[in-house]
């Protein structure tokens, strides 16, 4: 977990089934990389908010532009590498051990986000100091 890169951060083809009525992604934890314990979702979030500002130590999620745009700078403390979420068949495969930055919100947008973990506090790292201590083990 401390040792994830941003390199092992991908996006994934959740895949879409077309139909003559739209379409449909569906997302089963029976074929996730984690089961997934809690699902929210981000919207009215103003194109100049940045959201995240944190990692975590050992939740792992899939976050996915389910309308809209947005951008996920992920940050490993060492390297940088944006991820430009806008299509809602895809996910963002966030590791743990990453910094995580959201920002340049479509109007419009919803950030869908399954996570592999309940909702506690002491899973986040909220300061980026703290967060580079942790990823150089000071």
């Amino acid at each position: 977990m401390k040792n994830n890169t941003v390199f092992d951060c991908s996006t994934v083809d959740l895949s879409k089934v077309h139909t003559n009525h739209g379409n449909i992604t569906v997302v089963e934890n029976n074929n996730n990389p984690f089961e997934v314990k809690r699902i929210y979702y981000l919207y009215d979030v103003p194109g100049v908010v940045e959201r995240g500002g944190h990692a975590h130590y050992e939740l792992e999620q899939y976050i996915i532009a389910a309308s809209g745009s947005f951008d996920v700078i992920l940050d490993d403390g060492t390297n940088k590498q944006k991820f430009t979420l806008n299509r809602p068949y895809l996910a963002l495969h966030v590791l743990p051990g990453l910094w995580r930055e959201l920002s340049n919100f479509s109007s419009g947008s919803i950030t869908m986000v399954l996570a592999s973990k309940i909702y506690e506090e002491k899973d986040y790292i909220r300061n980026y100091e703290e967060y580079i201590k942790y990823k150089t083990n000071e």
